[in-house]
């Protein structure tokens, strides 16, 4: 099957824009504002306004409102990861988005639209303000991070960290423990719990499901572990915090 975008296509769409004169944001136009966002500094937010409803915002849908909707999410994918490489933890960055994202898909005007944008910039930026600037991560740390946070769901070893950011195993280990203070055994089993945790207060997957869609090695040795750091069994935690309802 051919692909569906050819350099036919693109040949023709730099032609109409020449014509017509019209040319996107640069990339250091576009990214001005991610680099003050990640500084925390506040004037990102007047930026993303400014960029946001500028008539160099790309054209991606016939349909005003929807055209809106996926620049929202292209540009809060380099809000969230502008974050991240700023500091934030991963897994905080990514929900923050994925609320914003569900707030977006039910709004009705292109109005709410910019006014959540200009809102999601504002969180976004005031979270790096007020972020420990002793806990930026280096670019390295960063990648281990977001890959842990992405492969909660199956094994996780040091050495697949290494190749992945062409270090050795060794370094890797000693330069994720100096930044994070965990080792990465430690880190992967923190993140495995606050996501089970998370499970338990939020949904109705069984002890079992849960051990197993975070690849624990047994529902026993879920058990075992998630009351050796909570202090309580993953049924007593659930009686204790189950919401009992959906997260809006």
């Amino acid at each position: 099957m051919s692909n569906e975008i050819s350099e036919k296509k693109l040949k023709y769409m730099e032609y109409v824009h020449r014509e017509e004169m019209i040319r996107h944001h640069t990339n250091s136009e576009e990214m001005y504002q991610y680099e003050l966002l990640r500084a925390g500094d506040m004037q990102a937010v007047e930026e993303a306004k400014k960029m946001f409803s500028s008539n160099l915002t790309g054209h991606i849908s016939e349909d005003r409102l929807r055209n809106y909707k996926y620049l929202f999410v292209a540009s809060i994918t380099l809000a969230c990861r502008s974050a991240i490489y700023g500091g934030m933890d991963s897994e905080r960055a990514f929900n923050i988005s994925d609320l914003y994202i569900l707030k977006m898909d039910g709004l009705q005007t292109v109005e709410e639209v910019k006014a959540l944008h200009s809102d999601m910039f504002e969180f976004y930026t005031r979270e790096m303000a007020a972020l420990d600037k002793e806990r930026v991560y280096s670019k390295p740390v960063v990648v281990c991070i977001d890959y842990i946070y992405n492969h909660l769901h199956e094994p996780i070893r040091t050495g697949d960290l290494a190749e992945l950011v062409h270090m050795s195993r060794s370094y890797v280990s000693t330069v994720f423990k100096k930044e994070t203070g965990s080792t990465v055994t430690e880190y992967v089993l923190s993140k495995r719990l606050e996501a089970a945790r998370n499970m338990l207060r939020f949904s109705d997957y069984s002890y079992a499901d849960i051990s197993a869609t975070l690849a624990f090695s047994s529902q026993s040795h879920f058990i075992r572990v998630f009351k050796e750091n909570t202090g309580l069994t993953p049924r007593e935690y659930r009686n204790k915090y189950y919401s009992g309802q959906d997260v809006k």
